[in-house]
């Protein structure tokens, strides 16, 4: 049975990473020693060493290991080996343009079907959906495609704001670019916001953390709720 947890952000505003998800983490990597990170979701400016160290020491407060995909020189053999998986924000393109020249998408699917427990934040949450279409990211690269894990059928849109009536922002809001979406795909979309996480296992999918979700589906009004639906 699969294990999920899609977290829409891994650091909230004011907060240490990882540090609001604590006693969650506690909890779903609790039969597992050592994380599988997959870095490959962050662009220019932090190097995948240096992004795995912010990883190693969040989870060193949870007596856990975390070990870079990035350092095997197949990673498709680190996956195999992993215990758990955790795939880290970034830019959605990069990261699905990367697992896919790899080889590595249905390598992970295959895995977490299998139940080795997967966790996402962001870019690493936005992957668990049929597709990455509904991601806020710029296509700053090209991926093979648009295909992603496949392990829920839902799309998510991590870090999902809500229009603000006061504000004079006039261009298009994220419900505007969901919308767009579903005049030519019908895959429900589930706007998580900050906060926020969905939970799969023992076949239930659960929404936790603070708050509601917006939820889309093609030809229907967008509605708030506190469970997800589908």
């Amino acid at each position: 049975m699969k294990k999920l947890l899609l977290a829409s952000t891994s650091t909230l505003f004011g907060e240490t990473y990882l540090s609001y998800l604590t006693k969650d983490l506690e909890l779903f990597f609790k039969d597992v020693d050592t994380i599988t990170f997959v870095p490959f979701a962050r662009p220019g400016g932090i190097s995948h060493d240096a992004y795995t160290a912010v990883v190693i020491k969040a989870f060193s407060k949870l007596d856990k290991k975390v070990v870079g995909l990035h350092t095997y020189s197949d990673p498709k053999e680190g996956l195999e080996q992993a215990e758990a998986i955790f795939t880290g924000g970034g830019n959605t393109f990069l990261l699905v343009k990367q697992l896919h020249e790899q080889g590595l998408m249905a390598v992970i699917k295959e895995l977490v079907e299998s139940g080795i427990p997967y966790m996402g934040s962001s870019a690493g949450s936005n992957i668990a959906g049929p597709t990455m279409q509904t991601t806020n990211d710029m296509p700053i690269v090209y991926p093979p495609g648009f295909e992603t894990l496949g392990l829920v059928n839902f799309n998510l849109n991590p870090h999902y704001l809500d229009p603000n009536p006061t504000g004079r922002h006039n261009g298009e809001t994220r419900e505007t670019r969901i919308k767009e979406f579903h005049e030519f795909n019908t895959t429900p979309v589930v706007g998580l916001r900050e906060g926020n996480f969905i939970w799969v296992q023992n076949g239930k999918t659960l929404l936790k953390g603070k708050g509601t979700a917006r939820i889309f589906e093609a030809g229907k009004t967008p509605y708030e709720s506190e469970k997800i639906p589908f």
